[in-house]
Order: structure tokens, then sequence, then C-alpha cells
């Protein structure tokens, strides 16, 4: 089951017993050291974790990152983005008006489980439902928002399918839009699921669906960094606590880590998972954690965890800024055909970001460059060539640093562009280069 975490009174407590401990930083005893420089000295009570950066998708830290273990809650994230790329297309609006059907209203009514209760003769706004799936991770809330999208749990479930899929990522089982367990959502399981189906992903794939959401749908912060909101069903009012303690004046929160998202998934089989983002020093990381201990409603594990991987990557790399328009040695330049110049100038198109270990220096970035092959002809760009266009990928690795990354690649790659037009050579010069190669060749 996901469990219903009754905290008010909890939270009050905690708050204000944690309040100077959470001051004091991201270095206080029991959390990573400035000195840890081995990722094998973190050592996390959870089954898997992965810490990546949000733009480029380097991962800093993995542990059992390709596991597929049961994310719980964590599968609103999915649903949520579907409900966004709805909002977007057209499909729905946030004002528009929803109405509850049977097996939503169900699971709403459901107090064992995290949840609004819902009326069956009242209608919801899409805006409403969205902020109850996010901040108080109602269940019958996103279920509503699924039939609003599709016009069933089985329809919506198989666009959440497609969806990570379309991402690479492969070894998915979904079978709720709300990450209940398939036997928790009544009439609305899944077709032909197993009694015992739960939805699963990795550490990986969860960091995925965080890196597309934020990447397409940002203003999702300004819901998942709400700490508090009313949720009105009708008739009575349900205060939603957000059960991210991480957030700014919550039980786990520290200052030196503003969290402002994403999501918690609890349940029997999941145990504690967290979806975590923190936004520091202008750049943004994400973080999962799954299978943390969770002893109870009261069990913070997930957020200390989280707080370990969250300082370890500060404490042992150094965010290094690549601008745009940089040459690399060795790979600065293509050979063209045809062109009144034998070659021409490559730069990386636009800026970003590498993560360095500590002690390790950006001048060990190296670079590779491969030339976009389209627009090749007989072993050089062909002439005429407008200056800015993507001639090829820069491939970037750092000595005494092995890269990894979201999607699989060990290099970061970048656009490569030529900072010049490539004007055509007249036809005498042409004619004189081929005599000449015509010679050399012979010689």
């Amino acid at each position: 089951m996901l469990f219903k975490r009754t905290k008010k009174l909890f939270l009050s407590l905690v708050v204000a017993t944690t309040a100077f401990t959470a001051s004091a930083g991201i270095f206080n005893a029991g959390q990573v050291s400035a000195d840890s420089t081995n990722a094998q000295d973190l050592s996390l009570d959870v089954k898997s974790a992965i810490a990546v950066d949000a733009n480029t998708g380097q991962v800093l830290y993995a542990k059992n990152e390709d596991q597929a273990l049961p994310i719980a809650s964590m599968s609103k994230l999915i649903s949520i983005y579907l409900v966004l790329q709805a909002i977007k297309e057209g499909k729905l609006s946030w004002n528009q008006k929803v109405s509850v059907d049977s097996d939503s209203y169900e699971v709403s009514q459901d107090t064992t489980l995290s949840n609004v209760p819902l009326l069956k003769d009242h209608t919801y706004t899409v805006k409403q439902l969205y902020q109850a799936s996010l901040i108080y991770s109602a269940n019958g809330a996103v279920m509503t928002l699924a039939n609003a999208v599709s016009g069933s749990q089985k329809t919506f479930v198989d666009k959440m399918r497609a969806l990570v899929k379309s991402w690479g990522i492969k070894d998915a089982e979904l079978y709720t839009s709300s990450g209940l367990d398939d036997n928790q959502v009544g009439d609305a399981k899944y077709p032909g699921a197993s009694s015992d189906a739960v939805n699963k992903l990795s550490a990986k794939d969860m960091a995925i669906v965080a890196e597309k959401i934020l990447k397409y749908y940002p203003d999702i912060l300004k819901t998942t960094s709400v700490t508090k909101m009313k949720f009105n069903n009708g008739t009575s009012e349900t205060e939603m606590e957000n059960w991210n303690w991480m957030l700014k004046g919550l039980a786990s929160a520290y200052t030196e880590l503003p969290v402002d998202g994403l999501k918690t998934g609890t349940s029997d089989s999941a145990g504690a998972d967290f979806t975590g983002t923190v936004h520091k020093d202008g750049h943004r990381i994400i973080t999962v954690v799954m299978g943390a201990q969770h002893t109870g409603d009261t069990d913070m594990s997930r957020f200390t965890q989280t707080q370990k991987l969250m300082s370890y990557v500060y404490n042992n790399f150094t965010y290094t800024k690549i601008a745009a328009n940089q040459t690399f040695k060795k790979a600065n330049s293509l050979p063209t055909f045809h062109g009144k110049k034998l070659t021409t100038k490559v730069v990386n198109q636009k800026a970003t970001n590498i993560w360095l270990k500590n002690g390790v220096s950006s001048k060990n970035i190296s670079a590779k460059l491969t030339a976009n092959k389209k627009l090749y002809k007989n072993g050089g760009l062909e002439a005429p060539l407008a200056k800015g266009k993507n001639v090829g990928t820069l491939s970037l690795s750092v000595k005494g640093q092995q890269l990894s990354f979201l999607n699989g690649s060990s290099k970061l790659k970048l656009a490569a562009v030529n900072t010049q037009k490539i004007e055509k050579a007249n036809v005498f010069v042409i004619m004189g280069r081929a005599i000449k190669n015509f010679f050399s060749n012979l010689f």
C-alpha cells in the first residue's frame, strides 16, 4: 500500500528541533565530509541511487542504477508530464472542470492512502487536481486527470508506456497512473496484469523522467516547491502539506541545499523513494534514491540519504563552464571540397558545462571531432556552405576522469559549427588543384 503519512504534529516538533542543525549547512556530523573524494567513500543505505546534472545528463554518482525497482508515487511524474503535454497541445486547460469517475472516487475515499477526498457530484479544475497530485500525492486526483487526458486508466497507462519508451527506457513496468499497486485501484486495474503487479523503473530511468519534465515543463517547480496549500473538495477543505520534507521550512530542509522538487514514493514493496532536485550556484542537479529505510510515517531516511548524495556531489566535483565558440586542440578544423580555403575553422555551437572531480584540471579536457558526412563530398565539406552550419560533433573526454551520461555515452558531445562561410573556389583554382593532385599521385 501507499501509506498515508499523518505528520502534522510530527513535523511541527521536528522542524523546531532541527532548525539549528539545518542552518549549519551540508558539512554536519554524519554527512559527507569535504575530503571524501571517492564514490566508494559514500555509503548510502538505499537499494539504488543516482545523481546527474540536469542540463547535460552527466552521471555524478550511481549505485545499482540499472536495477528496476518499485517506484510507487514517483510514477506521478510520468502522469503529470502527459497532463502538461495535453495542456500544451490544447487538449486540456488549467481552468477546465473535470468530473470524477467511480474508480477515482473510490480510491480518493481510502484514508490509508495519500488522498484528498473527492465528491462524485462535484467537478474540479485541472489545476486543482494537478496541485493535489504533486503536493499531496493525491491518488484519486491523478487518476481523475488520467481519465481527463485519455478517457480510461488503461489508455492512459498505455500512453505512459509509450512515452518512456520514446525516451529510450526499455525496462519499464507500468500498470497504474498513480503508482498504487495494481490491486489497489479496483476495477481500474490494468487488464491481464498479475495480482502483484507494481510500477517499476530503475534509478537511471527515473533520472531520465525528471530530466525530461524539467527540460520541457520547468514550471512544474512552481508547484513542487509549495510546502502547504488548501484543497477545497466542495464541502470541506483539506490542508495539504508537501511530502517532500527537504523543502525550505520542513523537517529535512538544509540551508545550503535549496531543494525545490520533485516527488516522493512510498509503498510496502518500494520502501521509501525520492526523486529530488536542487538549484545551487546557478546550476541544477537531479538525485534519485530508491529503497531507503521506511520504519514508519515519521522515518526521514530517504531525505537523509538524498542530503548525503547531494552533499557528495558539491563536495567532490567542480562545476566547470565551457563557453560557446571555443576551439579545441587537434579538433578545430575540417577540410573543404572546392572551397576557396582548404580548411575551415570549427568551434562548439553552444555553451555547456562539465563536472570535474576535485584535483582534475580543465586542462585535462580533450576533444575529438567527427564530421557531419551529410555535408561531405570527396573527403571535405562541400562548398558553398553558409556560416554556422552543424558540420560535426565534438566529443569531449577528461584525462583522469571517466565520464558517463544518461544517454549511455562516455563523452560529452557538442554540436560543432563552422565560423565562416565556405565560399566556392573559382573554376581555375579548382582545375589547378586537380592538376596538382594528379601529378602528386603519379609520383
